[in-house]
Formats: C-alpha cells, structure tokens, sequence
C-alpha cells in the first residue's frame, strides 16, 4: 500500500507537580492555547483541551509515526518553559512526572470531548485523585496505589 491511513484518538491527562493548584482561571486559556500548538507543531490536532487548577486532559489525534511518550513529554517541557517564561509568579512551577493515555475510539470521540469540557463541574464532586483511579480501572489499567502518586 502506498500511503499509510491511521485515526489515532487518545484522551491524556497529567497534573501539576504534587497537584499544586497553579493553574488559575486566568493561566489556562492561554495554555491550553499553548498546549493546541505545540501538539500541532508534533504534527496533531488537538479536538479538547481543558482541566482545573491541578490537572488537564486532552483529546487529540497524533500522528501513527510519534511516540506518545515523546509527544507528551515535549509538550510538557515546552509548557513548562512557556510558563516559567510567562508567569514569574509562579517559579516553581512544574509537571508531574508522569502521565496517563488512553486511547478512544472514534464513536467515542464526542463522550470524551463532553467529558473534558466538563471539569469545572466534574471535579466539584470528585477530586483529582479519585478521577484519576477511576480512569485507570475503567481502561483495565493495573496499578499500585502505594506508588500512583510517589
């Protein structure tokens, strides 16, 4: 076959270093802004991008060709640096080490993308952490709480 046909959807969620809730109302539109064209620079499109203080989520297509681990570890340093750069007031801030990705199908795409427009609301009833375990579980993911926030 001459030419390579992928739609590769995933959902992908990170937090700030300790779940410090740096990201104020005002920081992240502007990020998340950020965040849109650093995926588009790695050759994505990001469909959602959203979260609180301590966290965001994303739906976005990547390419068959990158590694999400690379993707989401530039996307992290680079916003980062953006923010150190951007938001003095807030030095120390930083990403948490790790991050979670799920894959979505495409006749999910839309609940996903509700889901994620939906945070505000969503984390008035559940936290940050519990959100998190219920992902993982949903998705089949196995998993050491001892050491899910280490």
């Amino acid at each position: 076959m001459a030419h390579s046909y992928t739609q590769l959807l995933y959902h992908i969620v990170f937090s700030t270093k300790e779940r410090r809730p740096w990201l104020d109302a005002a920081l992240r539109p502007r990020l998340f802004k950020y965040l849109a064209g650093a995926i588009r620079d790695e050759g994505g499109h990001a469909i959602r991008i959203d979260g609180v203080a301590d966290h965001i989520h994303i739906l976005c297509r990547l390419r068959q060709d990158k590694a999400i681990s690379d993707i989401v570890r530039g996307i992290k340093a680079n916003s980062s640096k953006w923010i150190h750069e951007k938001f003095a007031a807030i030095a120390q801030f930083g990403w948490q080490n790790g991050y979670a990705a799920f894959s979505v199908s495409h006749s999910q795409a839309e609940r996903v993308e509700r889901y994620i427009a939906r945070q505000e609301s969503h984390h008035r009833r559940l936290s940050f952490q519990d959100e998190f375990v219920e992902l993982l579980r949903r998705h089949g993911i196995e998993f050491d709480e001892r050491y899910l926030w280490a």
